[in-house]
């Protein structure tokens, strides 16, 4: 990437003001890369610059499940304050009419509105002047890790948005209280230490048996129009019914439990639904979230993605600052999913 040619003429016009990149410039040293001026030396350290930027772009959403899994919007403009939208509750249904009838049964939809803040996402990375001579001095990049921490940092924001929300932002996330979802409570089964709901205590029927009721839960409270078909579960869960085998058969639970649930077609394994994951899951209890994957139902709204501002320099230290727009969770249609505590 030190060959390239491309870079960002902001960041080169930024650090050819820049006190330090003159100082670098002009240090008199023996080096394998010779600057003939502020300008060299400003082209060399815009395309060092480029290589970590696009390094940071690559870098997205690693094992964090909102941004992995939900659907994602940027349907809100990046310059609003808010944003407000309708839960909707589809009620009537037709029926056999005579040839002139004129009291047609009424089809229409019930909406609450729900209004939301949307608020900017900032972190920031960058290097002082030793870094950048060493840099120069060695003709290596510029330490990429940096922007990949920054990024980091940012998506783990987002993605703790998208489980708990932010009350005082009135942003809302998957366990926010007032976000509609509705709760299903599992069944129990005895054991030697008293009744149970965790699934590592039950049998592949048992756990089926969990799983048609709260997919009947939800046909009941919409009349059979909601049908959601994804199920995420913690991770060690998920790994448990991936590698527990059915007594005398080759059969995993997993395996059985996709073959015989009628509607739920795709199985995820989310480590922020696990009962120790208190930075995104506040209840304390291991948790499965039933959901239909599709931005007609919900999304997680980002009015601006990240975002990587030009350099900016102070004092001795060169500093990218980045950006994102967050609105939350939008959940149009709550019945669409269902939590289940104590899994």
């Amino acid at each position: 990437m030190k060959n390239a040619k491309r870079y960002d003429a902001a960041d080169a016009r930024r650090l050819r003001e820049s006190a330090v990149v003159m100082e670098v410039a002009r240090s008199e040293r023996p080096s394998v890369n010779h600057f003939d001026g502020v300008d060299d030396a400003s082209a060399f350290f815009a395309r060092e610059l480029d290589y970590v930027k696009t390094k940071a772009y690559d870098k997205q959403y690693p094992e964090l499940s909102a941004l992995n899994y939900l659907p994602i919007t940027s349907e809100v403009d990046e310059g609003a304050e808010s944003a407000t939208w309708y839960g909707y509750e589809m009620t009537g249904i037709a029926d056999i009419i005579n040839n002139y009838a004129d009291d047609l049964p009424r089809a229409d939809v019930k909406g609450e509105p729900t209004t939301v803040n949307i608020k900017s996402i900032g972190v920031s990375y960058g290097y002082n002047a030793q870094e950048m001579r060493a840099s120069a001095f060695t003709g290596k990049n510029l330490d990429a890790r940096k922007a990949t921490a920054a990024r980091r940092a940012h998506d783990m924001k987002i993605n703790q948005i998208a489980f708990i929300g932010s009350d005082k932002d009135k942003m809302i996330g998957i366990f926010s209280d007032n976000n509609g979802i509705p709760e299903f409570t599992l069944s129990e089964v005895q054991t030697s230490g008293g009744n149970k709901t965790e699934f590592r205590y039950k049998t592949a029927d048992q756990i089926l048996a969990d799983l048609n009721g709260m997919q009947q839960y939800i046909d009941e409270l919409t009349n059979s129009i909601e049908r959601p078909d994804t199920l995420a579960l913690p991770s060690h869960i998920y790994m448990d019914l991936s590698t527990r085998r059915i007594p005398d058969t080759e059969t995993t639970v997993l395996s059985f439990l996709k073959e015989h649930s009628p509607y739920i077609k795709n199985f995820e394994s989310w480590n922020e639904l696990g009962a120790n994951a208190k930075l995104f899951n506040p209840t304390g209890k291991n948790v499965m979230f039933l959901y239909t994957k599709d931005t007609e139902k919900f999304s997680l709204e980002l009015p601006m993605p990240f975002r990587q501002y030009p350099v900016q320099v102070k004092n001795l230290e060169t500093e990218i600052p980045c950006e994102s727009r967050c609105a939350g969770l939008m959940i149009y249609y709550p019945f669409s999913m269902l939590l289940a505590k104590g899994v």
